[in-house]
């Protein structure tokens, strides 16, 4: 199919209308703000790692208890959603849940619909190791996640928008009263 003159100048208008706000450019200020987020995200998650580790658990034992416990609502924690939310291989994951049940955290049972299906259960110890750190953790949000949350904001250049928009509608206000 041909195109006329007048066809290609309008999808390239279409184009650069929809893009002209785009940067191609990554600003010095998006650089920090990754760079923080970054930051704030390793710092979360080692701080996580220790709080499991006082407690006696190991990180990603901490992590699929809290899969578990943590599963959207209709979701079953079977091995394989587990290990999707874990990003891990089927295998590990079974690893992972056999060192949980050996230690008495979780149970396994056969799906009802499904005999393949292995679903994971928390067992009271279970909830208790998991409880102790998502309280700490949770405190921790309390906190000092406003750093994160500034580091997200400052990423998605939120505190800019917001200063700009605050800055129009007192300006907006000031003359509507004149």
């Amino acid at each position: 199919m041909f195109r006329t003159g007048r066809e290609v100048g309008s999808t390239e208008c279409i184009a650069v209308r929809y893009t002209w706000r785009m940067s191609s450019e990554v600003r010095t200020e998006q650089y920090r703000a990754l760079a923080e987020l970054r930051h704030q995200i390793r710092q979360f998650l080692s701080e996580g790692d220790r709080a499991a580790r006082a407690a006696g658990l190991e990180p990603q034992q901490y992590l699929l208890l809290l899969m578990i416990r943590g599963l959207p609502e209709g979701q079953s924690a079977t091995i394989r959603t587990l290990a999707e939310r874990l990003t891990l291989k089927h295998h590990s994951a079974v690893e992972l849940v056999d060192r949980l049940e050996a230690n008495g955290y979780v149970r396994r049972t056969r799906g009802r619909d499904d005999r393949r299906n292995v679903i994971v259960s928390l067992l009271p110890r279970g909830e208790r190791m998991l409880e102790e750190v998502a309280r700490h953790r949770i405190n921790e949000l309390r906190s000092n996640g406003h750093e994160l949350v500034r580091a997200i904001d400052r990423l998605l250049d939120r505190e800019g928008q917001e200063a700009s928009g605050k800055r129009a509608v007192k300006g907006g206000a000031k003359k509507r009263s004149r």
